[in-house]
């Protein structure tokens, strides 16, 4: 998802397991990383207009060895995001539910100060308030603090001793979160083999929500808080590479067709994968869109705003789930979809999708749209990707950005209806983006950056509730029980 401001985001979608460390892990050597994620509605039938209803709310925000995460769920979307992540936070581990998203950067979570944040959030999920207080390894940062300064442009006016480093983010709906930044450790399990993982552990620095507003504070939809894998210096991607803990690179596959699949950070050597360069001075993951073509024909990028030759700027968001369009690129597009279908009749449903009736096979009926990129690299989209069905009708998941921002006009907006069923690989490292038609049920490889050698990752559910957490606060236990002895007995 894409925000308005620096500070904050909104919901990505891939379920993510992180569990933070609850003692400082003597190995820290980068293998990989592993976090599970899964969906809000594994299982459930496609919802056109609940894919709509999510993305016009990020489209409010879009104007402003490895690590594996396990993906679970089919990518259902809802109000508010996809995927979520049950993850641990503080020592000992207290268990949060966040949205994963990487069309934005920060991490928070509601915190104790909060009074009117829901006990229970989504589908009646416990929701829990963080307390630095609580944490052994927990800390506020200060508006004193190398920090802050960064994020705030300079040193912060009027800080005083050991005050809190504040952010406050706006929203383009009217919603808003504010609060103070902390630093904790999250603790993660890294690739150590073959389908094999040990656990790692990074300290994060993330937000403490106090107050939030809007779709942020609805009891029907909240979670715990939001985790950003965007590309700015305060994303966890960017904070554990910072560290040494990971390489600034991470891939995910979607697997469309029967939900969960693949998250992972680190150097992913198969399946190959062709990339494209990422926009430089862009705050999003967006690359240069050189043809579009539907069948066998290619379609004029050139837009009623202006007229830059025949590139236009692509954003890839897995927070969002349909894909938007320029108003004449669009137009052409659904023009040419039709074309070999002349009988049919196109209709307005709920004044924004564009549908008809049709009760033929989709992918003998109707042409494969594709994108092409710099670089030799293409994302073909298939009709039955791109159509979805509304009431008796078929409509079409192609939107028009004009019916949600101007100042989208001439941006594509690209995100899970043509990213299922691809293994996409973020490399921040090099600058580039890039994916593959994949099997998302099956195996990547992912490079031990260390060593050299090539594991196997492969796609695994969020464990049972509890299961890693317990482990984690036993070991807090039994190390402060044996740092307290340690104490005692040097006295």
């Amino acid at each position: 998802m894409l925000i308005l401001s620096t500070f904050i985001s909104f919901p990505l979608i891939l379920l993510i397991s992180i569990f933070i460390i609850t003692a400082t892990s003597s190995n820290n050597d980068f293998r990989g990383a592993v976090f599970d994620v899964n969906s809000k509605f594994a299982g459930k039938e496609r919802s056109l207009s609940l894919f709509k209803a999510h993305d016009s709310l990020r489209h409010l925000q879009i104007l402003a060895s490895g690590v594996d995460l396990p993906l679970g769920g089919t990518g259902r979307p809802d109000a508010v995001g996809l995927y979520y992540a049950r993850i641990g936070i503080g020592t000992p581990p207290k268990e949060y539910y966040v949205q994963v998203d990487t069309g934005s950067d920060i991490m928070w979570t509601n915190c104790i100060e909060c009074r009117e944040c829901p006990k229970r959030g989504y589908h009646g999920l416990e929701l829990t308030l963080y307390n630095p207080e609580d944490s052994f390894t927990g800390n506020v940062v200060t508006c004193s603090s190398a920090f802050c300064a960064e994020i705030n442009g300079g040193a912060v006016t009027g800080c005083k001793t050991n005050a809190s480093c504040l952010y406050y983010e706006n929203y383009g709906d009217g919603s808003f979160s504010v609060g103070y930044f902390v630093v904790d450790v999250v603790q993660y399990d890294s690739v150590s083999g073959d389908l094999e993982t040990k656990l790692a552990n990074g300290s994060v620095i993330f937000g403490c929500g106090v107050r939030q507003s809007g779709n942020l504070g609805s009891s029907e939809e909240a979670l715990d808080g939001i985790l950003g894998f965007g590309k700015a210096n305060l994303s966890i991607i960017s904070q554990l590479a910072s560290s040494g803990k990971v390489k600034k690179m991470f891939a995910h596959c979607l697997d469309g067709d029967n939900g969960g699949g693949i998250f992972a950070i680190g150097h992913v050597v198969q399946p190959k994968v062709i990339s494209t360069p990422l926009i430089q001075d862009e705050p999003h993951y967006a690359a240069n869109v050189t043809r579009i073509e539907v069948g066998t024909l290619f379609l004029n990028l050139s837009t009623n705003t202006h007229d830059t030759g025949d590139m236009r700027k692509a954003i890839i968001d897995s927070g969002t789930t349909l894909a938007y369009l320029p108003d004449a690129i669009y137009k052409s597009l659904v023009n040419e979809i039709v074309a070999g279908q002349p009988e049919l009749s196109l209709t307005t449903l709920q004044d924004q999708y564009t549908c008809f009736e049709y009760s033929g096979s989709v992918d003998d009926g109707f042409p494969a749209v594709t994108f092409y990129f710099e670089n030799s690299l293409s994302l073909k989209v298939y009709p039955r990707d791109y159509l979805f069905v509304v009431e008796d009708f078929l409509c079409f998941g192609w939107q028009n950005n004009g019916l949600d921002s101007s100042s989208t006009m001439d941006t594509i907006l690209l995100g899970d209806l043509v990213l299922s069923n691809k293994l996409v690989l973020y490399d921040l490292e090099n600058q580039t983006i890039g994916w593959t038609e994949y099997n998302c049920s099956s195996t990547i490889k992912l490079r031990d950056e260390i060593t050299g050698s090539v594991h196997l990752v492969g796609p695994h559910p969020i464990p049972s509730a509890g299961t890693r957490i317990a482990r984690s606060y036993l070991l807090s236990f039994l190390l402060i029980t044996l740092l307290h002895g340690i104490i005692f007995d040097s006295r």
